[in-house]
């Protein structure tokens, strides 16, 4: 079971909706085209068009699996009392003296440029149920973060 956002969810209900109603008609007339083209063990076309259905195939049940795998958070719901899934920590890295945001969501909504981190991060990792105030070492690739947890929200 994955917590995904109601924007997330809605999301791949259009991405799959478009890929059944638009790209799945648009292969199966481009293999019909090739079809009609003659031979088909020498139909470049054909096996291209075949490859991409496959392909397509293959993402349409992925969304079909983590849409039945979904479950919406509700943000009113979610409280600031401790870090958790669509939580904004503000922080300071006292390792280096700076200060940082962060949401944590679910990897599907990861986007680093934005600051949202995915809940499978050693970042997110360390603070899940931690409170402001907190202070706690985190091992990351680049070494240990000594981060404080100065604010928890919810947007």
């Amino acid at each position: 079971m994955e917590y995904i956002s109601q924007e997330c969810y809605d999301k791949m209900v259009a991405e799959l909706h478009d890929l059944l109603s638009v790209e799945r008609p648009r292969i199966a007339e481009a293999i019909a085209e090739a079809r009609d083209k003659g031979d088909l063990s020498e139909n470049f076309e054909y096996h291209a068009a075949k490859r991409e259905q496959g392909r397509l195939e293959g993402r349409i049940d992925r969304l079909k699996v983590k849409l039945a795998n979904a479950r919406i958070i509700q943000r009113s719901q979610l409280t600031t009392d401790s870090v958790q899934v669509f939580s904004t920590v503000e922080l300071t890295d006292l390792t280096h003296n700076r200060r940082m945001t962060y949401t944590i969501v679910n990897p599907m909504e990861s986007d680093f440029s934005l600051h949202k981190i995915s809940i499978k991060t050693p970042i997110a990792q360390g603070l899940l149920k931690k409170q402001v105030g907190d202070v706690v070492e985190i091992k990351v690739p680049a070494g240990i973060l000594k981060l404080r947890i100065d604010k928890i929200s919810i947007e």
